[in-house]
């Protein structure tokens, strides 16, 4: 949740005289309507031009990404939010080849890929590779961090946070801050 979406939850539940809540149901999952409205590049059944913006005005678009990003950032992006096991490999050569013909399309992009992905996997690889550079596009896991932080002000003392999570990234960091308090390090006493 970024800070601007805070500030309209914080001025809704002032409007209606609340100071905290009882609860709150976050659900993380991606829309249908991403997937589904092909010319916004999510998915890899149809050929769309790469974005995977969820917000359109938003300026770094996946096309943006694999042209610009170095060899390091691409593969901690492939590595952390795709877990690719060849994250290294296919940040390499994603690097040689867009010096050569650059990525512009779903279609074009997972024809390169289908080098690298292991036999009878090429779906799942796809679907991981798309994964990870649409959490970076998007920024999602700084909007997840920023939203759980939110949701611990706004709660009331005995309150109840219930997170949907898709995949195990999400989870550990829904686990860390519901265990340690924090995203990361030791448990904080009296959380």
């Amino acid at each position: 949740m970024s800070n601007i979406i805070k500030i309209i939850i914080l001025e809704i539940l002032k409007f209606y005289k609340v100071d905290a809540v009882d609860g709150i149901l976050a659900d993380f999952g991606v829309s249908s309507h991403q997937f589904d409205t092909e010319a916004r590049g999510f998915s890899t059944r149809a050929n769309a031009r790469l974005d995977m913006r969820m917000n359109q005005s938003a300026e770094l678009s996946a096309k943006e990404l694999l042209a610009t990003a170095d060899e390091g950032r691409l593969h901690k992006i492939l590595g952390m939010y795709g877990e690719i096991k060849n994250a290294k490999t296919l940040a390499q050569a994603i690097v040689a080849e867009r010096s050569v013909k650059p990525f512009t399309t779903t279609e074009g992009f997972t024809a390169f890929l289908k080098r690298f992905a292991p036999r009878g996997k090429e779906f799942k690889y796809y679907a991981q590779v798309f994964q990870a550079l649409r959490i970076e596009v998007n920024d999602e896991m700084g909007a997840l961090e920023e939203m759980l932080l939110s949701a611990v002000e706004l709660l009331k003392p005995e309150g109840r946070l219930v997170v949907m999570s898709y995949h195990s990234l999400e989870d550990r960091l829904v686990k860390s801050l519901m265990i340690k308090g924090k995203f990361q390090g030791e448990v904080e006493k009296d959380f």
